[in-house]
């Protein structure tokens, strides 16, 4: 991969470019390729602690996936037990992406981040220990809770620190965030045996890679203040934006594209398996779906960024996944790699949506509603979908309806994507809603 160059000098600054009326002035942070030498050094940790964090963001979920029937013998757990583990992080993303925003403005989205990788790398390693199924799903949503404020506040950081460069730092996170999902994906079996063949292991090994991600944020956050930036997040009036149709079809958008994507993580590896294919390689193929997505992660953002809108990704994307759940449903262990290709490329759905996140509004301030918004409701959107699909699995002991169901929720994600693709701002329609 290139290097990630510093922001453009030429770029205009926060203080000095135009605002809309929603937004307060603020002291502008300078960004992190300014400075000379320290600058720049500053700007490549930056970039560095962000792509760290990323890789940390769904680990945690994809390492349980490989390991989902183990952990249920161990805990005690029935499917539809387990299905409700699938679908704590939609609430847990929920839940805590919401309060993101407040704690960003009250200390600083950095801290809070830095906050975020602590409580991963605590949760991680702490639910390897647990004796029951209660303290497991505690502390997985611990670990949860840390994801989702990062998930919310990472473009918020991109949008401010690097105004200039925010398709291809979206880009960098995308491709961190799915490396990180299908290394968990693909080593954690072969991990797990090598431990001895303890899933307790298996799981809390990825703790050190939470603890690495929060040792660069700790500097990250010593050098910002250093630096004299702002503590506080971006301040901004509260836009009234439940009134701005685009976001509420992002928030939709998201929550129909969490939903395949989290059942996809939970439950892929147990598809291939009752179709006769070992549990190794079931492993495997959950990893080439997350493989698929790093370099499109990278290039898509880029891309989408280009354009005016994004209507003819979001058509591609949903196609694929179509074909990609009939294949699975149809005939599973005959083209296995061809439908986790599939899959794989429909879930890029995710740093699309990032993406149109920090196009669809002018500010930091507007990303950081509208992130929150999108993807708190686009998150509880999805929570019945993981139980759901565990749920008819659980009656009908085969996996055609649940695929069935899967492929059936990708028109409406597609609607709704194309209304949230359209370009617009949330600060005109919140403002002026018939805008």
């Amino acid at each position: 991969m290139a290097p990630m160059p510093p922001a453009a000098d030429t770029t205009a600054s926060p203080r000095t470019e135009a605002r809309p009326k929603t937004e307060r002035p603020s002291a502008a942070p300078a960004e992190p390729g300014r400075g000379g030498r320290s600058g720049t050094y500053g700007g490549w940790l930056f970039a560095i602690a962000i792509a760290a964090a990323a890789f940390n963001l769904r680990p945690v979920v994809t390492s349980l996936g490989p390991l989902l029937d183990q952990v249920r013998a161990g805990l005690g757990m029935n499917p539809t037990l387990a299905g409700l583990l699938t679908a704590v992080p939609s609430l847990c993303f929920g839940l805590f992406g919401f309060a993101a925003p407040a704690m960003a403005r009250r200390i600083g989205p950095i801290a809070v981040i830095t906050a975020g990788m602590g409580a991963i790398t605590a949760g991680v390693l702490a639910r390897s220990f647990a004796g029951g199924t209660a303290v497991f799903l505690l502390l997985t949503a611990l670990a949860l809770a840390g994801v989702a404020v990062s998930n919310v506040l990472i473009p918020v950081v991109i949008k401010r620190y690097f105004p200039s460069r925010v398709g291809p730092m979206i880009g960098l996170y995308s491709m961190s965030l799915s490396a990180g999902t299908a290394l968990a994906a693909a080593v954690t079996v072969p991990l797990t045996s090598a431990l001895g063949g303890d899933w307790r292991y298996g799981l809390g090994i990825w703790a050190a890679l939470g603890a690495v991600g929060l040792v660069l944020w700790l500097v990250v956050a010593l050098l910002r203040r250093e630096r004299g930036d702002r503590a506080g997040g971006p301040a901004a009036d509260r836009l009234p934006i439940t009134r701005s149709r685009t976001a509420w079809a992002m928030a939709c958008f998201f929550g129909l594209q969490a939903t395949g994507a989290y059942v996809v993580m939970g439950w892929l590896p147990k598809i291939f398996q009752d179709s006769g294919v070992d549990k190794g390689t079931s492993g495997v193929l959950l990893a080439v779906t997350m493989v698929i997505g790093v370099p499109v992660s990278f290039v898509l953002p880029n891309l989408a960024a280009r354009r005016g809108d994004q209507r003819l990704f979001v058509v591609v994307l949903a196609s694929c996944g179509i074909a990609g759940y009939a294949g699975l449903a149809l005939a599973p262990a005959a083209l296995p790699w061809v439908w986790a290709a599939l899959v794989g490329l429909s879930n890029c759905a995710f740093p699309l949506v990032l993406t149109m996140i920090g196009l669809r509004a002018r500010t930091a301030g507007g990303v950081a509603q509208l992130s929150a918004f999108a993807q708190g409701v686009g998150y509880l959107i999805s929570i019945p979908g993981p139980i759901l699909i565990g749920r008819i699995y659980q009656v009908t002991g085969e996996w055609y309806w649940p695929l069935g169901f899967l492929a059936l929720l990708l028109v409406p994600q597609m609607l709704f994507g194309l209304r949230a693709a359209m370009a617009r701002h949330i600060e005109d329609e919140a403002v002026h809603p018939t805008a």
